[in-house]
């Protein structure tokens, strides 16, 4: 079993067009250790939630996107069916 830390992060990223999009959301799908991730492209945001190291989270993505990657918010989150700790405001992502 893997006790590695859940955060959740959000990115700053800058998304332009569609092609930027799809570039930013392959590298995201192809990183096992996201549980989720949500793509705001209005305000160039990025959100990952899963069990990662942070810094290596947004070098992989910087390496794969060759966009720079601004971390803006990080937080301990609750793993996979745990209870957040800080109550309201803590939202996890609904598994599909």
């Amino acid at each position: 079993m893997d006790y590695r830390q859940f955060y959740c992060m959000t990115l700053r990223m800058s998304i332009d067009c569609n092609g930027c999009y799809q570039k930013i959301r392959r590298a995201l799908l192809q990183m096992q250790e996201l549980e989720s991730h949500l793509i705001d492209r209005k305000h160039g945001r990025v959100s990952v939630w899963g069990a990662f190291s942070p810094q290596d989270v947004a070098i992989k993505i910087r390496k794969r996107t060759n966009r720079r990657v601004e971390i803006l918010e990080l937080r301990e989150a609750a793993g996979p069916g745990g209870a957040d700790e800080q109550g309201a405001g803590g939202g996890q992502m609904p598994s599909n």
